[in-house]
């Protein structure tokens, strides 16, 4: 493919209106993924060959970085906060029902979550660097064959839903939560079919950056969430069915705002009706989002394994109650890092789309170094509140001694755990996923689970020992993806982009300067 500099209407008067149109509308459709003016000078940055190169490279990509990231961000906030608030106001009510709140979020949901979530990421991948390549008619699609693939992954996931109870007394939890979880969880059966939608939706809009939208929609749910939770919940007291009535209700306002605003014909060529291609080579389709999934699936399910392994200590609902409350505040801190592992994933997809490999391996330094710094200012303000903030959760008293206790390994968590996520996006914008589950495989359930468990019940640490043991394997996956990334060849990368266009949306448009093959 030539440079997005170099005009690419300069020979020949073969090439039919449409391929014309296609032609000259793509540098314009590769510039739209960063978010800033189109300039049609815009190409790959120059090499970066000194300190001050560095500094005047980064405040330019920083700004096409936060112009994705920063609504990215705010979505994703808003859409963890939707499970959060309710489980905030189920603290207030007694401890049995935030056990059985956690316990059906992080094993029967967070599993499912992970699935959805892992194969609807397969998206970010085909739709970035297609949409950076020009391909803007497969990107709709690319997003039926996905509604298609977890819908159908839904229906088979759905038994999980309804055998929750003995699943739960299988791996070991007290009767009272079992119960309590798995009656929550049939209530929670359509925020699943909610998932399959809204996944594949999402990252076919940010894709084309159409994140403000996402943002918006996300917004107004939340505020409707916090009204409905307190009012349900408290105010009512419907407990359990209150939080499922809100949750439900949340995804699905979310799911069908953002199919109005796809429906309603603001995404051009990208959504251009239902079609019988969506149909088209499934099973291709199936193996990418697997892959995928098991990528996310691994790193998904550690977390949700610790909440599990906490429910066999003594006192299991304290310490699934503290554990609970510090993976709380986790998710919402790292949310900073999953809207920059969003923004970095549609940068790098889009630039390797666009043959650009230098301006894609500077992004994902910008978005590292900016994580980072931003995870070091969390971690310090948890800390000096760490007398503070348990009570916000719980009105135990032995819960929120607990939760104090583990406040500096939560710090040092947020730490980690905001640099890792914008690696991962790295590997899904790159179409890296099979090789990081082998590297999930291996840093999570080989090294950091048996660690934990070692940590835990062998020396007696409890659920400090555990989550020690499991941060480790978060530690050694990160240096393992840091090394990974550091020897990668990303004019390879490129010209991999290229081939993977082909082979899902037809030739690339680069291609179709040379109507007569030559």
């Amino acid at each position: 493919m030539e440079n997005g500099n170099q005009p690419l209407l300069s020979s020949s008067r073969e090439v039919d209106q449409e391929q014309e149109h296609q032609l000259q509308s793509l540098p314009v459709a590769i510039h739209a993924s960063s978010g800033a003016t189109f300039n049609a000078e815009d190409a790959d940055i120059p090499p970066i060959k000194s300190p001050v190169d560095f500094f005047r490279a980064f405040l330019p990509e920083s700004k096409k970085l936060w112009y994705l990231a920063g609504p990215a961000i705010f979505t994703s906030i808003c859409q963890y906060s939707l499970g959060a608030i309710p489980q905030v106001f189920l603290g207030q009510v007694g401890t049995l029902e935030l056990a059985a709140f956690s316990i059906e979020n992080s094993v029967i949901a967070g599993f499912s979550l992970g699935i959805m979530l892992g194969m609807g990421s397969a998206l970010e991948t085909l739709c970035g660097q297609a949409f950076g390549a020009g391909q803007i008619d497969m990107l709709g699609i690319y997003m039926q064959r996905s509604w298609v693939i977890l819908t159908t992954t839904g229906l088979v996931l759905s038994l999980l839903y309804f055998f929750a109870t003995p699943l739960l007394k299988l791996l070991g939890q007290t009767d009272a939560i079992s119960d309590a979880a798995g009656l929550f969880a049939l209530y929670m059966l359509p925020q699943l079919f909610a998932y399959a939608l809204n996944f594949p939706a999402v990252k076919f809009l940010q894709s084309q950056s159409k994140i403000f939208v996402i943002a918006l929609i996300a917004a107004v749910s939340l505020l409707l969430n916090a009204l409905f939770s307190w009012l349900f919940i408290l105010k009512l007291g419907w407990g359990l069915v209150g939080a499922a009535v809100v949750l439900n209700s949340s995804w699905w306002f979310v799911v069908l705002a953002q199919l109005l605003y796809i429906f309603s014909g603001t995404c051009g060529r990208a959504w251009s009706g239902f079609s019988l291609k969506a149909f088209h080579n499934l099973w291709g389709f199936v193996k990418l989002s697997m892959a995928s999934a098991v990528m996310l699936c691994l790193e998904v399910w550690y977390f949700m394994a610790l909440i599990l392994f906490a429910g066999y200590l003594k006192n299991a609902e304290v310490s699934v109650d503290a554990l609970s409350i510090c993976m709380n505040i986790l998710g919402w801190t790292i949310m900073e890092a999953l809207g920059m592992n969003a923004a970095i994933s549609v940068r790098v997809s889009n630039e390797l789309g666009a043959s650009h490999p230098r301006t894609a391996k500077f992004s994902l330094v910008v978005a590292v170094v900016t994580s980072f710094l931003i995870g070091i200012i969390i971690a310090v303000i948890l800390i000096l509140a760490r007398n503070v903030y348990p009570s916000l959760f719980s009105s135990d008293a032995s819960v929120e001694t607990v939760v104090r206790e583990l406040t500096p390994v939560l710090a040092f968590c947020i730490i980690i755990n905001n640099v890792q996520p914008v690696l991962s996006g790295v590997a899904i914008g790159a179409g890296w996923q099979g090789i990081i589950a082998y590297v999930n495989i291996a840093c999570y359930y080989v090294l950091g689970i048996p660690l934990g468990l070692i940590l835990g019940y062998k020396l007696d640490w409890g659920v400090t020992g555990i989550w020690y043991g499991m941060m480790f394997g978060t530690i050694v996956q990160t240096v393992v993806l840091f090394i990974i990334i550091y020897r990668t060849n990303w004019n390879k990368e490129a010209s991999i982009a290229e081939d993977r266009i082909r082979k899902w949306g037809g030739p690339k448009q680069s291609d179709v300067e040379k109507p007569n093959g030559s």
